[in-house]
């Protein structure tokens, strides 16, 4: 007996990631449009990660602003952590029509249900139903 976790695994839309953009990608890009060059953008990147570690190892939530805010957390055990809250101007620019350019899996059904994930699984799998 299947689980709709599976029918919302199969069918439902998703980005198809491209790749992993990495600092130097990063560094170079800023440079292309500041002027600073790639090795001091990349300085700039470690001692910002060096600033986000010193500030919430002493409890402190750090927010950048355009960019979201991290957030030291414990867990039960006693284990931190640090949260992320994604600022909502890059939700906004991300969602404004149009703006996407990537790929999306099955985006066919943006928009469904989770009951229409079922049918489709259902229909595609008879003999692994789910209820």
């Amino acid at each position: 007996m299947a689980k709709l976790i599976q029918a919302v695994g199969a069918y439902g839309p998703r980005v198809e990631v491209a790749r992993t953009v990495q600092t130097r990608q990063i560094a170079e890009y800023i440079a292309s449009r500041t002027s600073l060059n790639r090795g001091e953008i990349e300085g700039i990147l470690r001692e910002l990660n060096e600033a986000i570690v010193f500030f919430t190892k002493q409890g402190d939530a750090v927010k950048l602003e355009n960019v979201g805010t991290f957030t030291p957390t414990i867990d039960l055990g006693g284990v931190l952590d640090v949260g992320f809250r994604l600022d909502t101007s890059i939700d906004g620019a991300l969602n404004a029509t149009g703006a996407f350019t990537g790929d999306v899996a099955n985006r066919e059904n943006v928009g469904k249900s989770s009951a229409d994930l079922k049918q489709l699984w259902n229909t595609a799998h008879p003999d692994d139903l789910i209820p």
